[in-house]
């Protein structure tokens, strides 16, 4: 079994190989101990470990997997240059008492053969899919991987990435996958935005532009409370705030859509989420809010 052991104060394990993962999750399931598993790109954040410590809370032992998966990056998006870190994530995760990291290849998660993809029609084709086509069939496959390989009783996902979210219940629900979904709160920073491992990217001035994102939520969400329901009434308040960031770039969308189905609403009801995408300078962050 190709396992690294760091040195510490607690053992934590590093594990390669997809087979030695899946044996090594047998074991602990066939010794009545439960799984709770986060499923990551890496460049942890507390978003992450808030993950994690639920994870911790509810389960016997947690993984934590780190994969920058390709087949979720478009072409000429950010591959290349997303953040990556091992060091620094081993030692995040060592600090949240993770038992064991899952850290495979490339080669180990698609050989040369690999030609089977996982899609979740609909979910996937709106918001985000539509300005990133393939992009869901490449969460989705992924994610669909990782429970095979980590055989986890829990997954946990942070409400943040809310269409995926979506998604992922969704294909877990479809193809009767015995994980349980669980979804965790957006953690944010203390001016509000919502931190992701893409913020790093952002220039000091652009860092506080894109706190006009969360405010733009927040505005919509406060006029909802005070009685508003049109939909483009709503949006009108958000749209006004987020013109005002000195750096923004493209809208790409602002929609209050159904919390299950993703459908946009025309009339904003309790429960119903909020979703923007824009870009600030050259970085694409995402957001949403619940009603």
């Amino acid at each position: 079994m190709t396992i690294n052991k760091f040195k510490g104060t607690r053992m934590l394990e590093v594990i390669h190989s997809p087979e030695d993962m899946f044996k090594l999750s047998r074991g602990i399931r066939k010794g009545g101990n439960s799984i709770g598993f986060v499923p990551t790109m890496g460049y942890l954040h507390q978003g992450h470990i808030s993950l994690i410590d639920r994870a911790r809370k509810e389960n016997d032992i947690v993984v934590v997997s780190i994969f920058v998966n390709p087949l979720q990056f478009g072409k000429n998006e950010d591959l290349d240059r997303y953040p990556r870190d091992f060091e620094r994530d081993y030692s995040l995760c060592k600090d949240a008492k993770v038992d064991y990291i899952f850290y495979p290849s490339y080669s180990d998660m698609y050989p040369e053969d690999f030609n089977t993809y996982v899609e979740v029609k609909e979910l996937s084709e709106i918001l985000c899919g539509a300005f990133r086509p393939g992009h869901f069939r490449g969460v989705t496959t992924v994610v669909l991987k990782l429970f095979n390989i980590v055989s986890p009783d829990r997954a946990y996902f942070g409400k943040k990435d809310y269409q995926q979210l979506q998604i992922i219940k969704r294909m877990v629900k479809d193809l009767n996958i015995p994980v349980e979904i669980v979804a965790c709160p957006t953690v944010r920073e203390p001016d509000g935005l919502a931190m992701s491992s893409r913020n790093r990217y952002l220039s000091p001035e652009e860092r506080l532009s894109a706190t006009y994102i969360s405010k733009a939520l927040f505005k919509i969400k406060d006029a909802f409370d005070r009685g508003a329901s049109e939909v483009w009434r709503l949006k009108e308040v958000g749209l006004d705030v987020l013109n005002k960031a000195p750096l923004i770039g493209e809208i790409q969308y602002l929609e209050v859509v159904h919390p299950e189905n993703l459908k946009s609403r025309e009339y904003a009801q309790k429960g119903d989420v909020v979703a923007v995408a824009v870009f600030i300078g050259n970085t694409r962050l995402i957001d949403n809010i619940e009603l």
